[in-house]
């Protein structure tokens, strides 16, 4: 009995060794961030009523070592910081769309299978601005590979959606008076 537990017991020991403690044989792949500088990196914004700045900006792929292959595609990532300027008028943000621009004026496009580069103000309440409030809103969006390239971009436009309404605030003082007890 015990010499058929022994060779139970040996058979188990070498095919955990064999199978399941056998180093493996390819190493393992490392990424890397390859980052590109922006600049400026920070800059002041202006859409009629609707102040503010990006800052932070960078653009970063993920870039498999060694090798260079492209893991993961350009993305432009900073910080958006609007403010209602108005005195009078609140503000609700709709979005905003970013585009390339080239050194001719021309929109650089992505590519087909990459998303059109969208921001939006998606936390309820956020996107209400009365006047003199402030918002910040993170910005990660796609990137072209095309402008990439040296002297290729000129400029990054933003365009911002909103719609501003009337806001008054008004002072009512009414007479009374207090009779005895």
């Amino acid at each position: 009995m015990w010499t058929w537990g022994g060779v139970m017991i040996a058979t188990t020991a070498v095919a955990a060794m064999t199978l399941g403690c056998s180093q493996p044989s390819g190493t393992a792949v490392v990424i890397e961030d390859k980052v590109y500088t922006v600049t400026p990196a920070s800059v002041n914004v202006k859409a009629g009523i609707v102040t503010g700045e990006v800052t932070e900006m960078k653009v970063t792929e993920r870039i498999e070592k060694g090798s260079g292959r492209l893991v993961s595609a350009a993305k432009l990532t900073g910080m958006l910081k609007l403010k209602n300027s108005s005195k009078d008028q609140a503000v609700r943000l709709v979005g905003g769309k970013i585009q390339y621009i080239d050194a001719q004026g021309q929109p650089i496009k992505l590519e087909e299978t990459r998303t059109e580069p969208t921001i939006k103000f998606a936390t309820y309440g956020a996107e209400r601005l009365d006047p003199g409030q402030d918002t910040t809103q993170s910005v990660d969006v796609d990137f072209p590979a095309e402008a990439l390239k040296a002297k290729k971009l000129k400029e990054i436009r933003l365009e911002l959606t909103y719609i501003p309404s009337p806001y008054k605030e008004e002072t009512v003082n009414f007479t009374v008076s207090i009779g005895s007890q």
